[in-house]
């Protein structure tokens, strides 16, 4: 690899934006797409390196490329040091994802309490300001307390996370939704989030919940039908109405 395209490609990849490295097998040249123009078939095989996350070799006008797909880490940012995200932190390695817990309590958002994961313990809206979500990252909120879930809603809502739960009961949520709406957030912001967060799984437990959770964003990324937000039925007549068990 040239060094002007090796320091190119670590800028990119410093940055956390997915970044392609195609190389012409017959002479070397090499562009970085998206930052290079190249043609329409050679960009349709870079994306859709980025979406498998595969590399490998493409033939396309009669040339010969190799295609290196470089993505951002896959990270779940979770606001709530509780015990769901406990028992999640384990789960998040094996399943490709780096785990960041925040919360402010420092009591909570302890190393002992959450070994292995990156804790921040900045309010999180200064938080999620820094981490900066992007569609290669879930956010899950846990803490039942609007101060510290609304701010990393509000962000994720605004952000192009492709999984968002928020952990709560019908009445819990319907006040969220409400609230989310006084910060201007339509109804198509509001169909993104999962809540109650996590599969249908009838969990009770602390660990079954985290099951259930991760369960979902794995579904969410890989497109499944069962990572899709249950649907919303229309409000009942003087009430918000949102279809969530209590």
């Amino acid at each position: 690899m040239k060094a002007e395209t090796l320091a190119r490609l670590q800028d990119e990849r410093a940055a956390q934006r997915p970044v392609v490295l195609l190389t012409r097998l017959t002479d070397g040249a090499e562009h970085l797409w998206p930052l290079d123009a190249v043609s329409d078939a050679l960009a349709e095989a870079a994306r859709a390196a980025l979406g498998s996350e595969k590399a490998g070799t493409v033939t396309i006008d009669g040339e010969p490329w190799f295609i290196h797909p470089h993505n951002p880490p896959l990270r779940i940012i979770v606001v709530g040091a509780v015990h769901i995200a406990q028992a999640m932190a384990p789960m998040a390695a094996p399943l490709g994802f780096q785990m960041i817990v925040v919360d402010p309590r420092r009591a909570f958002a302890t190393e002992e309490r959450l070994p292995g994961v990156t804790l921040n313990t900045d309010w999180p809206d200064d938080a999620m300001a820094v981490l900066k979500p992007d569609a290669r990252t879930a956010v899950v909120t846990l803490t039942h307390d609007p101060k510290l879930d609304d701010p990393a809603l509000d962000a994720a809502l605004k952000s192009d996370a492709f999984y968002i739960g928020a952990l709560g009961s019908r009445r819990t949520h319907a006040k969220r939704v409400a609230r989310l709406t006084e910060l201007g957030h339509g109804a198509g912001a509001m169909a993104r989030i999962h809540a109650p967060v996590g599969l249908d799984i009838e969990a009770v437990t602390a660990p079954e919940i985290a099951l259930s959770v991760m369960a979902e964003i794995v579904a969410a990324r890989r497109g499944a039908a069962l990572g899709d937000p249950r649907p919303l039925p229309a409000p009942a007549e003087g009430r918000i109405s949102i279809g969530i068990p209590a």
